[in-house]
């Protein structure tokens, strides 16, 4: 596979590599590659919650939330 890079982004990866963080421009890929996988996994997960609380809403369900206190010990909970 060949992959054409902007050369602002090979300088990304080459910054990269030289950090020592990353053996190869190999790397780096595959590490950006599975970040933007999971970017794409968490990005789903909130679109279902997006879309579950707007059923909620629709169906009159909600909560009255006066403060961030309040709403952060709704989050503790899990609600």
């Amino acid at each position: 596979m060949h992959v054409s890079l902007t050369p602002a982004l090979e300088e990304q990866v080459r910054l990269r590599v030289e950090s020592g963080l990353y053996n190869n421009a190999s790397e780096v890929v595959r590490e950006s590659l599975r970040l933007l996988v999971e970017r794409d996994v968490l990005r789903q997960r909130l679109q279902a919650e997006v879309n579950l609380g707007m059923e909620q809403l629709q169906r009159g369900e909600r909560i009255t939330v006066n403060s961030k206190e309040e709403f952060m010990a709704l989050v503790r909970q899990g609600r």
